[in-house]
């Protein structure tokens, strides 16, 4: 049933949120089963959708209290309110050093002769990070033709699930500065192109954090409804991240 609701929906996941006890009620209870559907699968980690989900209790079912638990397949995750906004506690991923030889014809694939400046995986997520070379400006990558048709065909062993595309901020000047870029494409599980990302940038939190010297940053995804996030990585080994979202739509589905 969850499955047929996401592919009906076809956005690029649905969220799917249930009383783990029967006499829990969305108004007062703190903790809730979370799952999360792309139109072809189920996925263990959408931060994008959490935030939505904790939105909507918070915001339209007027949940009473200031931090909600989510039990997932990726463990609990954790919602709290922040002004204007909701912080996520996700878990961080690190990205290791990945050869370019193994992952050649994927990246060629995806970008062309795009000029790349390194490349990581991370096995507990199988995405593949690709930060572009720092001679690109933001526009590029705003602008970059991605070839997603192909890559299931391209990358069929089950190895990576997920590609990031990375890129270093720009200084501060007429425009907002930033640390990073990115956009996001999982093919592989029904999703061209994620315009909205969590689970992407507990990797690339990890990564840029290790580049960059910081613990705190500024991201912003590069998509029609993307934005920006504000990261702050935890002495625990987690990440908060915090990220607004708005009701666009607004219905009850009937059989």
């Amino acid at each position: 049933m969850h499955q047929k609701i996401a592919r009906e929906m076809n956005l690029s996941e649905t969220a799917f949120i249930r009383k783990l006890h029967p006499t829990d009620n969305f108004t007062q209870s703190s903790c809730f089963g979370l799952r999360w559907f792309t139109p072809a699968s189920e996925v263990p980690l959408c931060g994008h959708a959490t935030l939505a989900s904790a939105a909507v209790l918070f915001d339209k079912i007027k949940n009473v209290n200031n931090t909600l638990t989510f039990v997932t397949l990726s463990g609990e995750l954790k919602a709290r309110r922040a002004e204007n906004s909701i912080i996520l506690d996700l878990p961080l991923y690190p990205a290791h050093p990945q050869d370019f030889h193994e992952v050649e014809d994927l990246i060629k694939t995806a970008i062309g002769d795009t000029l790349v400046q390194d490349i990581c995986y991370s096995p507990g997520t199988r995405k593949l990070l690709v930060r572009l070379s720092d001679t690109y400006k933001r526009s590029f990558l705003e602008n970059l033709k991605v070839n997603t048709e192909d890559l299931p065909q391209v990358e069929n062993t089950g190895k990576v699930k997920g590609l990031i595309l990375t890129l270093k901020g720009e200084p501060g000047g007429q425009t907002q500065a930033f640390d990073f870029y990115s956009r996001y494409f999982a093919p592989w599980v029904g999703v061209a192109e994620d315009p909205v990302t969590g689970s992407a940038h507990a990797v690339l939190s990890s990564y840029w954090s290790q580049q960059l010297g910081k613990k705190d940053m500024h991201a912003f995804q590069c998509s029609h409804r993307g934005g920006e996030l504000e990261i702050s990585l935890r002495p625990d080994g987690r990440v908060d991240i915090r990220g607004s979202t708005a009701v666009v739509l607004e219905g009850t589905l009937t059989a």
